[in-house]
């Protein structure tokens, strides 16, 4: 369903990133994905970087959270090699770059949860959510972990 949902919104992922310490990118333990935080990565294998808040606008870190996303099934697909198996969002922890006084993390972290949805459906694309502030390493936007139920092999 991802894969086909990819292509008809016309989607590209990244090349995905390679690990920035000693960690796995996805850990699968039964039935359950764990993937390691994830930057924005566009499609040249360039970083979106900067505060939200300061230099970007909300509307940028948005798209910097859509963009994370894509990553994020870029990295799943080059771990485990199908991204048909993923059957559901379980839990969203979004981080955003950003300085105090920045109250829009949530909205930021939409852009992820939106694209989610348009992938997986209201139901299954829907997970519980964090979205926070912080200051993230590389200066990158947002920074984006999740875990997801896959489908019974």
């Amino acid at each position: 369903m991802i894969t086909s949902q990819i292509k008809k919104l016309g989607l590209e992922l990244p090349p995905p990133p390679p690990p920035g310490g000693i960690y796995h990118p996805v850990v699968i333990t039964g039935n359950m994905m764990y993937v390691s935080g994830q930057p924005p990565k566009r499609a040249d294998g360039s970083l979106i970087t900067g505060f939200v808040g300061k230099d970007l606008s909300l509307e940028e870190g948005r798209s910097a959270a859509r963009q994370t996303g894509l990553t994020m099934l870029a990295t799943i697909q080059a771990q485990i090699g199908d991204l048909d198996r993923i059957k559901r969002l379980i839990k969203t922890l979004g981080m955003v770059n950003c300085e105090q006084g920045f109250a829009g993390q949530p909205q930021v972290i939409n852009g992820f949860s939106e694209l989610m949805v348009e992938l997986l459906g209201d139901e299954n694309g829907k997970g519980a959510r964090s979205a926070v502030g912080m200051v993230l390493p590389g200066n990158i936007a947002v920074e984006i972990e999740a875990i997801f139920e896959l489908h019974d092999v």
